[in-house]
């Protein structure tokens, strides 16, 4: 493992504020999974670090524009599109790109810059889509995945087990799923090495 944590990548993906208590999109742990991302970015010292926020497409095609028009009120709704409050400050150290599919590798920019990491730390929203098609993108692309399950959430406990139950089959060749706490203590021990 010490391999891929020479040049890694945290992903944080989506983490607006539709996603929170009691809005539209509600994801049950949000801020169990915002909690966590805090910490890896207070603890972060060799990963690059991208954010990306779901923007609807001016232009969209095919289905994504039955999902836009049935989203139309969410989507002109300019703070449930920002990020959350308490990640905004993290914003002025690291970029934050957008993209108007699930997948985060849709945005040219950010498959650049995954090509040449070593694996690519993912958090954020939604586990079973957004979190989960980044995912199968970035296996696709031979990059290897770090996923921190309680650094993700999911609409609710059930989906997010099956998106957990799906990546499962992929360990450990494509990916390792870990806690936050687990992968602090790995990079610190290849750290001390």
């Amino acid at each position: 493992m010490k391999k891929r944590l020479e040049n890694p990548m945290l992903l944080v993906i989506d983490m607006q504020n539709v996603y929170g208590k009691g809005q539209a999109w509600e994801c049950k742990r949000f801020e169990e999974a915002d909690r966590n991302i805090r910490i890896l970015l207070d603890h972060v010292t060799r990963e690059e670090v991208l954010f990306t926020k779901y923007t609807a497409a001016v232009q969209p095609v095919g289905v994504w524009k039955d999902y836009n028009r049935e989203n139309a009120a969410v989507n002109a709704d300019p703070w449930l599109n920002d990020l959350v409050s308490d990640l905004k400050p993290y914003t002025d150290r690291y970029p934050v790109y957008e993209k108007s599919t699930y997948s985060s590798l849709e945005n040219a920019l950010i498959r650049e810059k995954v090509k040449e990491k070593s694996c690519v730390i993912v958090t954020g929203v939604v586990a079973e889509c957004c979190v989960l098609s980044t995912v199968m993108s970035l296996i696709d692309m031979g990059i290897y995945v770090i996923y921190l399950k309680d650094a993700v959430a999911g609409i609710d406990e059930t989906t997010e087990e099956a998106a957990i139950k799906v990546l499962e089959g992929l360990s450990p060749l494509h990916l390792k799923i870990m806690t936050t706490e687990d992968y602090r203590k790995m990079k610190e021990g290849n750290e001390n090495e």
